[in-house]
């Protein structure tokens, strides 16, 4: 194991995670705020067990893949392994999206939010699995992958997790903190879960030096309990939405009825710094009614999926046109309020055959939120399985003049809205559109 030294040195609370990561509870999870160095000592775990028993198997899962390669693949692995693991020698696939030790064992990369690729990497056994960002994954999704916890080895299989914390009514919540079953809430068995906060001030020697005064001391209050503070908040009262609206008229992706408009909807961050906004991208639906539902007789509106990301124009563009093309989207709705023109722009430099709508706020936030979040109570929005940022940014939010509102419910808001205002989808501009994308009613293909 000489290969495996390094000149690394933990920090207090990275020697405090070791401790756990190394003792009998089966689950864990590490929260807390911003660039505290989970996401690192997991990575270090995971590479010393690959590195300890050979032929075994790793799986890193996040809910987005695009998102897992650029954190952990392209970032943080490698500089983890530089900086532990300076000696040690692996290979990467980069058409499987795995790495490969040279004494067999194997670390492979995942994401939960493409149905092919989720079937390759379920499709192995694993000795460990560490879900990224677990606040981003259902809980459903978390079990699915759990029965591939299967790999029989010398070493004790083990699940890591790590998150932002959300809100209390987050699973993990429920899980860690509270230490029951989130579905059945029944006590879990002693011991077998452990969790652990860890936020930027114990990480303060590899941060730099201004990163939590100026970028964390400056966010607004709710971002600041959870990107610095790294605490589980509750939901705020004076929210236009309770969960209490959401949940009883959330249905599962196999009840989705037939879709006759689907809308895109971005609002749009115009640079990508550390202390830059996220884009929200939201895509949402409009059809009928399912049997069962209140209101038949008018439209319903179903939320299909969140993008939001931060990044630069030209990745939160792509995302909006990956959006667009895979749930075979009507239209692009894009806030010009920031960017003018340059959001159409941006867009049709990377796909000049998308239709594009620019809409412009003439209106307070709270005056466009409201007609929305009455939509909500009367049971009229679906959530086609779980968003859990965007539910907590619905759910966290009060209008104020002291505070934007959040990416995500903004592209939310104006999704419906120009679902409700806008006129029939024009001719493409440029190139015509192919005939699937035309069709007025279709069942996704999901």
């Amino acid at each position: 194991m000489g290969a495996m030294q390094s000149s690394f040195e933990k920090t207090a609370k990275q020697n405090q995670a070791v401790d756990l990561l190394g003792g009998p509870a089966k689950h864990i999870m590490l929260y807390g705020g911003s660039r505290s160095g989970k996401t690192f000592i997991l990575l270090r775990a995971i590479a010393i067990r690959a590195l300890s028993v050979p032929g075994s198997r790793h799986l890193i899962v996040r809910f987005r893949f695009n998102h897992a390669k650029q954190s952990i693949w392209y970032d943080t692995f490698p500089k983890m392994m530089g900086l532990c693991f300076p000696d040690v020698k692996y290979i990467d696939n980069k058409s499987d999206w795995y790495i490969r030790f040279q004494n067999g064992s194997e670390i492979w990369l995942g994401g939960l939010d493409e149905k092919e690729r989720t079937e390759k990497i379920l499709g192995n056994e694993y000795a460990t699995i560490y879900f990224n960002e677990v606040s981003q994954i259902a809980y459903d999704a978390v079990l699915t992958a759990l029965t591939r916890l299967a790999q029989k080895t010398e070493a004790r299989n083990k699940v890591y997790y790590d998150c932002n914390p959300p809100n209390k009514r987050h699973w993990t919540y429920a899980m860690f903190i509270e230490k029951v079953n989130p579905d059945s809430r029944e006590t879990l068995t002693a011991g077998i879960v452990g969790s652990m906060m860890m936020n930027p001030s114990d990480n303060e020697q590899n941060l730099p030096d201004d990163y939590i005064s100026s970028i964390l001391d400056n966010l607004p209050h709710k971002k600041r309990q959870r990107f610095r503070d790294g605490v589980f908040i509750d939901d705020n009262e004076r929210a236009l939405w309770t969960r209490p609206i959401i949940d009883p008229y959330r249905i599962s992706r196999d009840k989705l009825p037939a879709l006759q408009k689907i809308y895109v909807a971005i609002d749009p961050a115009m640079t990508a710094k550390e202390s830059s906004d996220d884009t929200g991208i939201v895509i949402v639906g409009k059809g009928s009614a399912m049997p069962g539902m209140k209101r038949p007789e008018t439209d319903h509106y179903y939320v299909l999926d969140d993008y939001t990301m931060k990044g630069s124009p030209l990745e939160w563009g792509r995302a909006a046109v990956s959006g667009y093309t895979q749930y075979k989207a009507d239209r692009i709705v894009g806030e010009t309020n920031n960017g003018g023109d340059l959001v159409e722009a941006n867009l049709r430099n990377i796909d000049n055959t998308i239709s594009y709508i620019g809409v412009h706020a003439s209106r307070g936030k709270m005056v466009r939120a409201e007609p929305i979040a009455s939509l909500y109570e009367q049971g009229l929005v679906h959530h086609v399985g779980e968003f859990p940022e965007l539910e907590d940014e619905m759910c966290n939010h009060e209008f104020t003049p002291q505070e934007d509102s959040p990416n995500r419910l903004d592209a939310l808001v104006w999704a419906i809205s120009a679902m409700m205002t806008s006129p029939p989808v024009p001719a493409p501009v440029y190139l015509p559109r192919s005939e699937a994308t035309k069709s007025k009613v279709r069942n996704l293909p999901l």
